[in-house]
């Protein structure tokens, strides 16, 4: 479930012009091997859940979306000389090169404007952290190191020798093979190797943490919301009550139908009490015209993402957190509240589906992150506004202090967009995120 984000793509010639500005997304040149398979495989004969679903669409490991495509995560062989390029013109021709060269694989924006990205991300770090303690990273889904690398380096070259030589970087990686090349890339500086180690395992899963850490540290999440997977909640009208989504398979067909059923799973009704947490009520006359024009709600929530947070305030109860991520996406097909964007390949052109129901493992399924619910769930899981057992609510205070802004704004104060700049005056960094956003969440001792 903490796989680096993997970005699919349209047509070269859409994604040389506006598409880039819209998702990220990147030309990939290369076909992709269809990953269909029975859906008698992917579900079985019990319903389960849609986030289940999902993340069987997307995992499983023999016919999973990403086990598909684990040895195409895009390294580039060297950083881009951004200073060099003439402009904008300039830059999508040099991005051309660089995918056919690659074949089949794709860029994360840390791999892509390598080291400034992961610099400032470590800048950031230093300025916020406790330095008389010893410095602890915990990275989510490390992909193929280039963070990891670009942190380490950064650390090494600008903060004080004790800083670097006490700290520990452990990069938490569901992936085998991406392990593999995280050890790769960090090795190639070989005082980085005594600071550094992967733990290859689910980060979601409670039992993979062992002890509770005690002492301050930092959680690093790039790209990794978007792929963690959601659960569905369908309501007949505006006021009828929610009900929970299962996929089951239709009778003699290979084909998956909805179920619904009364809310029952204790992580739905979770996620679903902290949506509606302090909801104003319904109206005297939106009560009167939902009566009269009933209109069924659908509503993705993000409770793959609840069940990691909650793990990790449970076992690092200290921790500051740095998450970037989608902020939106345009062009969705599917219905629903937060719904995904559920994108294939096939024949060197990208097509996207207009129901989730259809990725049986030959296509991405990426969700926006509503940053505002992110922050919410991050004061949840902190034990800010839990219920007592008594049924009133907590009066502790807040017990962290959190900030979201755009990536650009992020790197101008902690990066150094000059790096990324070209002759002309444009900055791709800076200019053709605008559906991408940092999260910062630090604790605070504010709980009386």
């Amino acid at each position: 479930m903490a796989l680096v984000r993997l970005i699919t793509s349209r047509k070269l010639s859409q994604s040389l012009s506006s598409r880039i500005v819209d998702r990220f997304e990147l030309p990939r040149i290369g076909s992709v091997r269809a990953a269909f398979f029975s859906t008698q495989k992917l579900i079985g004969d019990e319903p389960v859940l849609v986030r289940d679903f999902i993340h069987r669409a997307l995992y499983d490991a023999e016919h999973g979306y990403f086990s598909q495509r684990s040895q195409s995560v895009g390294v580039l062989e060297r950083s881009i000389k951004f200073n060099q390029l003439e402009g904008r013109k300039a830059y999508m021709k040099l991005l051309e090169k660089v995918y056919k060269q690659s074949d089949i694989s794709w860029f994360t924006p840390v791999e892509l404007f390598k080291p400034w990205y992961a610099h400032g991300i470590a800048e950031a770090i230093l300025r916020t952290t406790n330095l008389s303690v010893p410095l602890k990273i915990y990275e989510i889904g490390g992909g193929s190191g280039t963070c990891a690398k670009g942190i380490l380096d950064y650390i090494m070259l600008n903060a004080p020798e004790r800083i670097y030589n006490n700290m520990t970087y452990t990069s938490v990686e569901i992936s085998p093979s991406l392990a593999k090349i995280q050890k790769e890339t960090v090795a190639q500086v070989g005082s980085h190797l005594s600071k550094f180690r992967v733990e290859c395992r689910d980060a979601s899963d409670l039992s993979g943490w062992r002890n509770v850490e005690q002492q301050p540290c930092w959680v690093i999440m790039l790209e990794v919301l978007d792929n963690l997977p959601h659960d569905l909640v369908y309501s007949q009208s505006q006021l009828s009550p929610w009900m929970e989504v299962l996929v089951e398979n239709k009778r003699d067909s290979e084909s998956l139908s909805e179920l619904y059923k009364p809310l029952e799973d204790p992580l739905i009704k979770r996620c679903i009490e902290i949506v509606e947490h302090e909801a104003p009520p319904v109206s005297k006359p939106k009560e009167i015209w939902s009566k009269l024009f009933p209109k069924p709600r659908r509503c993705w929530l993000p409770t793959g993402c609840l069940k990691l947070l909650e793990v990790l305030h449970e076992k690092l109860p200290k921790m500051s957190l740095i998450a970037s991520d989608f902020s939106f996406l345009p062009d969705v097909k599917v219905p629903g509240e937060r719904a995904p964007l559920v994108s294939t390949k096939k024949d060197g052109s990208s097509s996207d589906y207009s129901s989730y129901l259809d990725a049986k493992g030959d296509a991405d399924i990426f969700f926006p992150t509503d940053f505002w619910l992110l922050e919410r769930m991050d004061h949840y899981c902190s034990g800010w506004r839990k219920t007592e057992k008594d049924g009133t609510p907590s009066k502790k205070g807040r017990k962290r202090r959190t900030l979201t802004l755009d990536t650009s704004a992020f790197m101008d104060e902690f990066g150094l967009p000059s790096k990324t700049r070209t002759k002309d005056g444009y900055n791709p960094l800076l200019d053709d995120f605008k559906n991408t956003k940092f999260y910062l969440s630090v604790p605070t001792h504010n709980t009386k």
